[in-house]
């Protein structure tokens, strides 16, 4: 399988890119498009690792269960506040689909897919330390995804309020529930295949992406002045991703 090289290639690539031109804020605003673009390439590796990981028909089903289903949740959010709290899309994320961006289903196939290889590496054969590290790992990049995406870029807009730069804490424990649902349907997945997890170029990819993911936010933070938010995701993400390093599969 060639095309996830490619992916992954045009991914760093286009990340580079990014850093650049968020970094010395030189984006210009009708190149805002590329941020969606930058998700969905993320999103896609991560499909792509179900692809390999899985085999064809159960990676496939496993990833348009992830899409759909956190963008039926999101959009019941949006428009009930259900679940995550009261909070609205902008048009600065577009293309959107029943008020939701596109980009967003496949940000979460990015980051159950990065959480499930790190949660996987520190509990290989317990279901409950497995689901609930990967949803601390989807919580974890939250905390610096969302700041960011409220306050610095403007991608939607909170009704609800909360301590934590006006974001409420239900946001969060949504993250945390749906996180910890979908890893739950991985793992009876994985057990009913005979699957163990496996120490590959493929595994290390999705732990890097998870780092540069919250690496780029994070930066973005910094120049926003948002530094609880960067030290509440990057140091959490570098200690968790240590201790999955250190417990890996040889």
């Amino acid at each position: 399988m060639k095309w996830d090289h490619r992916i992954y290639r045009l991914f760093i690539f286009w990340y580079i890119v990014g850093i650049i031109l968020l970094g010395f804020d030189i984006l210009p605003s009708w190149l805002e498009w590329a941020n969606a673009v930058f998700l969905i390439l993320a999103g896609t590796i991560g499909f792509l690792y179900f692809l390999r990981r899985f085999g064809t028909v159960t990676g496939t089903i496993i990833g348009l269960v992830i899409f759909f289903s956190t963008f039926i949740v999101e959009g019941a959010g949006a428009n009930s506040g259900f679940l995550f709290g009261s909070y609205d899309y902008t048009d600065r994320f577009a293309p959107n689909l029943f008020g939701v961006p596109i980009a967003i289903g496949f940000a979460w196939l990015m980051v159950v897919a990065t959480s499930h290889v790190i949660a996987r590496w520190i509990f290989p054969d317990n279901t409950l330390g497995y689901a609930f590290i990967g949803g601390i790992g989807a919580v974890i990049m939250d905390l610096i995804i969302d700041p960011v995406a409220y306050h610095i870029k403007g991608y939607w807009i909170w009704e609800d309020t909360g301590w934590y730069y006006d974001i409420p804490w239900t946001n969060f424990f949504g993250w945390f529930v749906v996180s910890f649902v979908l890893h739950l349907m991985i793992d009876v997945i994985m057990r009913r295949k005979s699957m163990m997890i496996e120490n590959d170029l493929y595994e290390r990819r999705l732990v890097l992406l998870y780092l540069l993911m919250i690496g780029m936010f994070a930066m973005l933070g910094a120049l926003g002045g948002l530094w609880l938010a960067v030290a509440a995701s990057t140091l959490p993400a570098i200690i968790l991703t240590a201790i999955a390093w250190r417990m890996k599969p040889l």
